[in-house]
């Protein structure tokens, strides 16, 4: 399925020094997946202290990553 990443996303993925490939191996091998906003599912890996959380809306032929961003991985209990 193809991943396509918006403007928004990309300036989030440089504030947060997340590459990506990081971005990536999160959606297609992540620790967990949650439910969102809407129809929107959150990819979730684990990386050190912090977990790295990808929001994306997807449908059949894409998945359209919304924002990302890293918290504090005991504020999501992984």
């Amino acid at each position: 399925m193809k991943i396509e990443i918006t403007e928004h996303a990309k300036e989030r993925m440089q504030e947060y020094d997340v590459s990506e490939d990081l971005l990536k191996d999160t959606i297609n091998n992540p620790d967990t997946i949650t439910e969102g906003y809407g129809s929107r599912k959150i990819y979730q890996k684990k990386l050190n202290h912090y977990m790295l959380r990808v929001i994306v809306e997807e449908n059949k032929e894409i998945k359209r990553v919304i924002t990302v961003y890293k918290a504090r991985s005991e504020r999501y209990g992984i």
